[in-house]
């Protein structure tokens, strides 16, 4: 039932409310694939802290709501997510860790404080991904780790874009990406169960090189299997700033409710 409260309360404020240089194709290296997954999480791991504005968009079947959004990330545990009305007036605010998580309804004077697990994530961000997904889905990247040192069951170039496929012997799922040979931005990811549903996928595109690594403008992630879509469209986004922090304090007359 919290996790419901919480959703309302999130989608009620909702309602309220450059480019990567392409190099020349002869300067281009087609990469073997372990080369090439290498380089994908070398570059992920490259932010290590990141800032960034913009419009979110939430659907699911039974609602769809936008809003202007600023999100901090400092890995590995800390994600804030602002989002803001018109003449950006601060409407809510939360803060997750792997830990706790803190969400302040600044019309109601309310905070909610409590333990973080999967349901208080669905319940804030309105799509079912783990901790460590949500702050990799926000910087448009995906966690390659179980694929170091592994050759994909298929691999191939596709016009401008690698292509591998990675077949799960046990539970027969297939992920599949597709990665801008030029840019080394991945531009779409799909993970397909054993009957060729499609369970989870995104979309990256309009990247922005920040810190030599391609960061996307555009993110799309869908949760298929439970009709859930979460759509980014950032305007503004910096990474690895040196003072980079979360800045959340309560008003002192705020009414705190322990979840």
């Amino acid at each position: 039932m919290k996790k419901y409260v919480l959703s309302i309360l999130f989608l009620s404020i909702l309602a309220i409310n450059g480019c990567v240089p392409s190099k020349p194709t002869e300067e281009v290296e087609i990469l073997p694939s372990e080369r090439l997954i290498s380089k994908l999480e070398a570059n992920r791991r490259k932010i290590s802290n990141f800032e960034g504005t913009g419009t979110i968009t939430l659907k699911s079947s039974t609602f769809s709501n936008s809003a202007t959004f600023k999100v901090t990330l400092i890995k590995p545990d800390s994600i804030s997510l602002t989002i803001m009305g018109p003449f950006g007036i601060e409407l809510a605010q939360t803060v997750v860790t792997k830990n706790k998580f803190m969400f302040y309804d600044v019309l109601q004077n309310t905070a909610y404080e409590g333990d973080a697990n999967g349901n208080i994530l669905k319940g804030i961000f309105k799509i079912n991904l783990s901790f460590d997904d949500l702050m990799d889905a926000f910087i448009g990247s995906v966690n390659l780790t179980k694929h170091l040192y592994k050759s994909p069951t298929k691999y191939s170039i596709d016009g401008d874009q690698y292509v591998l496929t990675y077949v799960d012997s046990v539970s027969g799922e297939t992920t599949n990406y597709r990665v801008d040979v030029k840019q080394l931005g991945i531009t779409d990811y799909k993970l397909v169960n054993s009957n060729g549903d499609v369970l989870l996928s995104g979309k990256y595109s309009r990247f922005n090189n920040l810190e030599d690594v391609a960061v996307p403008y555009s993110i799309e992630v869908q949760n298929k299997k439970e009709g859930q879509l979460v759509t980014i469209e950032y305007k503004q986004m910096t990474a690895n700033k040196k003072d980079v922090s979360i800045d959340f304090h309560l008003p002192g007359d705020a009414t705190v409710i322990k979840w």
